[in-house]
């Protein structure tokens, strides 16, 4: 559902950096408890999944990005991606440990260890599937745009954005929903480094729309302190599919499938999407 590359060329030179993790030749089965079914061999010491499994953690890339992500009342990170991945987590035999990181460097991050992989309301493009590993998608998503609600009869499509002042995350999928859409694509562009950041510029009168993921400007907009914001009604730009991004040939990227499988036949996923109002957009639910 969200965010695409910010410059292809930065995806063409991470698909030539990125290497395979996956490969080698089979040990000795894994010990109880160590997140390999009984009976099937150990991964091999260079595959990615012993590097995770060694660390006995999982390293999960985020942003602050509700309901996928966020802080909650108590202070401690929550939502259906934190949840989901420490469900995951559990399946597997490893211990979450989530990163925050910059959105726009999330492939840096993830080829340098940093993180294991991206968990965050990640939009599958192609530019992704070439530089890295992506799970199976699980949340349908579109961007949409967000306006004063007291600008409700001013910009009402793309076209009545044509020469406003219009923001996006970078390296999102609404920033190349900007480039790529004939009318937005002449507006003033300004990139920003979190969507919530986009919202606070409508917000401020320093733009006059925010192109962002549907998940979150659900959650937000017409809410507390965006109360005096709107999505404009009855306008899907680009229909997208989330998934979990993962080094490029990483056999983590199939456990986790298999993992996600079993949380959706044990209705664990379903429970989650219901608890933050994603049940019409989870895939599951779709079939």
């Amino acid at each position: 559902m969200k965010r695409k590359l910010s410059a292809l060329a930065l995806a063409a030179a991470l698909g030539l950096s990125l290497t395979a993790c996956s490969g080698g030749t089979a040990s000795s089965p894994a010990p109880a408890g160590s997140g390999t079914p009984e009976g099937t061999p150990a991964q091999s010491a260079d595959s990615d999944w012993a590097y995770v499994e060694g660390n006995g953690k999982l390293k999960i890339g985020y942003t602050l990005f509700e309901p996928m992500n966020y802080i909650g009342e108590d202070g401690e990170l929550t939502g259906f991606e934190t949840e989901f991945a420490t469900a995951v987590c559990e399946k597997l035999g490893v211990e979450p440990e989530f990163v925050e990181i910059n959105w726009d460097a999330k492939l840096l991050e993830l080829e340098s260890k940093n993180i294991d992989c991206i968990w965050n309301g990640m939009t599958i493009t192609p530019e992704l599937q070439e530089a890295i590993s992506i799970s199976d998608p699980y949340i349908k998503n579109y961007q949409v745009l967000v306006i004063r609600a007291a600008d409700a009869e001013k910009y009402t499509s793309t076209e009545s954005l044509a020469g406003a002042k219009v923001d996006a995350e970078a390296g999102s999928a609404g920033e190349s929903t900007v480039q790529n859409d004939e009318f937005l694509s002449q507006a003033t562009y300004t990139s920003v480094v979190k969507q919530t950041d986009a919202l606070l510029e409508v917000k401020s009168g320093a733009a006059d729309a925010a192109v962002m993921d549907f998940v979150l400007a659900n959650a937000l907009a017409g809410v507390g302190d965006y109360s005096d914001l709107m999505v404009i009604p009855d306008l899907e730009l680009s229909v997208e599919e989330y998934g979990i991004g993962f080094r490029k040939g990483s056999d983590v990227t199939e456990k986790v499938n298999q993992a996600m499988q079993e949380l959706v036949d044990d209705g664990t996923l379903g429970t989650l999407a219901e608890k933050y109002e994603l049940s019409e957009l989870l895939l599951a639910n779709q079939k």
